[in-house]
């Protein structure tokens, strides 16, 4: 850089000389001018002053009179001895000489000629140059006119009482306008060398300056181009190339694992606290996993809370998992931000090279789907295995249209009915979204739902199945006896304006909040249990009832399930479908069982496919079975038809039906010997049996 700068500077340098160089020939050419102009005024001075007075306004070609010549020798040879010009000829108006100074004679020239019509003629010249000019060729150089003094040579009109009379040629002495040029000039050019050289520093100083600024936004732009401009860490390029490297010397023996890092419920931090304070946070939990890692191993800040790990040398995914454990552990030990001591949690997704692949986007892509597996599940670190992988581009492709077939009317829905076991009626409808593709035929809710659920289209899919469901009742209860349930994803329920838009839509289709059943799963309750218990609330208070969906499949916190208000638990058909064969299944349907008729809801088994299965859960207490026994999802208009069928296959088999088991409701016994009460959905009437 320096040597850079020092070539700029020596080229700088050549303009600002050469704008000297024009400034001072400038001002020579100026200085010449002026010099030419002090000579005319002073020849017009004379002129005026000491010649003209002493002629008559008779043309000069008649010659002077012997008082004119006497006057005008006296006037010039004063002048010439007061050195005001060195010499001076009279010439008449066709340029004769009449007088002159030192004797000399001639006839016209040009500047005379060119005075004689009226304009003064002035050059700088040397005395005697017009004789060297008009000389002959010498033998020797003693017969040469010598040159002498630079002079302001001055052909100037003569006039005396406003008639032109003739012409008087001078020769100023251009010395001492040039001693007193030279004083002014000296200072011009030292104040002009001077600006210049200063202009010169002052450019260097700019330009140094401006240098300086580049190079430090060059580095500045080089390390933020490498470098999360809050943490510090590596972004996502440097990321990935750092995996890329860790990926090309992984081997056998020596793994490496990719990992992805994103915080949980860090939107509510940013919202609760505010942005600077959950920047601190991410400042602070940045600076601790850098002290954690290894020297070879890096970390990155990928955007937003998403954090990147290069982990090197790992022998296995166990290994991982444990080193992995460790560093979840660092981030969540508690951190103190504007005064408030925060526990932060994160889900760790990873993938190991070159078990799960070596090419950087895949691994990427590969951790990222067993981050958001830990997400769901709450297992806190993951590993990518092939059944994550569940997207390919068909169902990219899907999802990119499944707007415009919200728009277009292509969904469809189908309902699945849920039979009361006691009663031997239906009393509610499942509904379940299908898709009419115009090219694909009707595609099942698996091959799009899973990946809409990650994208806001699942919001516009939810509202759009909760309206068409509520609109559809009627026709399909026109005594308004039967409700229908919606599923309902985890996106949804998190949203602060999910219960207004729920209510909204009943609003609009002139439903009975009562007749709605929100179906929900443990998962979507554990994405964010604040929210989430608030809008069930609000929505429970209107009147709508809340379903657990899959219910032992997840990891719900008992505590937690009872302080929500939940109407009706599903069992997971996992559980209906083997319990005949396994015992311990049948025993934990048995327990969700009376687990449900503890805290006060209904209990419906998914699953039932068997008049085995369903006199074994009635045996069991539950209260409303749905399944292939009693009809596969199918349209409204076909459920219609076949409600009575399903209620038939409710009642062939109440004969079966024996009385529960011992153990359900042992309280109830105790008050009630000999009579078994159920415990209803809301809104159902109760059934007693002797």
């Amino acid at each position: 850089m320096r040597r850079l700068f020092a070539v700029y500077a020596a080229a700088s340098l050549v303009p600002v000389v050469l704008l000297g160089l024009v400034l001072m020939w400038v001002l020579n050419d100026r200085a010449s001018s002026d010099g030419l102009a002090q000579g005319r005024d002073k020849a017009d001075l004379i002129a005026r002053v000491s010649v003209a007075p002493q002629l008559s306004d008779a043309d000069l070609r008649a010659g002077l009179t012997d008082a004119e010549r006497t006057a005008l020798k006296r006037t010039v040879g004063q002048a010439i001895a007061d050195q005001q010009v060195l010499r001076l000829r009279l010439r008449d108006l066709a340029g004769t000489i009449v007088y002159a100074d030192d004797g000399t004679t001639g006839g016209a020239d040009d500047e005379s000629l060119e005075a004689a019509r009226g304009r003064t003629v002035s050059k700088l010249t040397y005395l005697n140059a017009d004789d060297e000019d008009s000389a002959p060729s010498a033998p020797d150089a003693s017969d040469e006119p010598s040159r002498g003094p630079r002079v302001v040579e001055v052909y100037e009109p003569l006039a005396v009482d406003a008639h032109r009379v003739g012409v008087l040629e001078m020769y100023v002495p251009y010395a001492p306008i040039a001693a007193a040029q030279a004083a002014g000039q000296r200072v011009v050019a030292i104040t002009l060398s001077a600006g210049l050289l200063v202009l010169w520093l002052c450019l260097l100083l700019v330009s140094a300056s401006v240098t300086g600024r580049l190079r430090r936004q060059s580095s500045l732009n080089a390390y933020l181009a490498t470098h999360d401009s809050l943490t510090g860490l590596a972004n996502r390029p440097q990321f990935s190339q750092r995996a890329a490297a860790a990926a090309a010397l992984a081997g056998p023996e020596a793994k490496a694992a990719i990992a992805l890092v994103d915080l949980d419920r860090f939107k509510e931090i940013n919202d609760t606290l505010g942005h600077t304070n959950g920047d601190q946070l991410l400042i602070e939990l940045a600076g601790r996993l850098r002290a954690s890692v290894g020297p070879q191993d890096s970390v990155a800040r990928l955007g937003g809370d998403e954090f990147g790990l290069v982990l090197t040398g790992v022998r296995d995914a166990e290994e991982a998992i444990e080193r992995l454990t460790r560093l979840r552990a660092v981030v969540a030990a508690p951190v103190s931000v504007d005064g408030l001591p925060l526990a932060v949690e994160a889900s760790v997704g990873f993938a190991l090279v070159p078990d799960d692949g070596v090419e950087v986007d895949q691994l990427l892509q590969r951790a990222d789907l067993a981050m958001y597996a830990a997400k769901r599940q709450h297992c806190g670190v993951i590993a990518y295995e092939l059944g994550q992988d569940t997207y390919d581009a068909s169902t990219l492709t899907l999802v990119a249209e499944l707007g415009a077939a919200i728009a277009d009317d292509q969904l469809v829905l189908h309902y699945q009915p849920k039979g009361d076991v006691r009663r031997g009626r239906v009393t509610a409808v499942e509904a379940l979204v299908r898709w009419q593709h115009p090219t694909r035929g009707l595609l099942p809710p698996d091959s799009f739902l899973p990946a809409a659920e990650q994208t806001e289209l699942i919001e516009e899919l939810t509202r759009w199945v909760l309206r068409t469901a509520a609109s559809e009742l009627p026709m399909l209860d026109p005594e308004q006896r039967l409700a229908v349930a919606v599923n309902i994803s985890a996106r949804s329920l998190i949203r602060d304006d999910f219960a207004d838009d729920v209510l909204a839509v009943l609003a609009e289709t002139d439903v009975d909040p009562t007749r709605v059943i929100l179906e929900l799963t443990e998962t979507a309750l554990l994405a964010d249990p604040a929210r989430a218990a608030a809008t069930l609330t609000r929505l429970h208070d209107a009147g709508v009832r809340v379903s657990i969906d899959d219910f032992g499949a997840g990891q719900t916190s008992l505590g937690y399930l009872a302080s929500l208000p939940i109407s009706e638990l599903k069992i997971d058909k996992a559980f209906v479908l083997s319990m005949l064969a396994d015992a311990r299944n049948a025993a934990i349907v048995h327990s969700v069982i009376e687990l449900g008729h503890g805290l006060g809801a209904s209990v419906t088994a998914e699953g039932v496919e068997s008049v085995e299965a369903l006199v074994e859960l009635s045996r069991y207490g539950c209260d409303t079975v749905q399944g292939y026994l009693l009809s596969r999802p199918v349209t409204s208009l076909e459920l219609r038809a076949r409600l009575g069928a399903v209620s038939a296959v409710l009642l062939d088999n109440s004969g079966r039906i024996t009385t529960p088991r011992p153990g359900r409701h042992a309280a109830d016994r105790v008050r009630n010997p000999g009579r078994i009460v159920r415990h209803p959905a809301p809104g159902m009437p109760t059934s007693v049996e002797s």
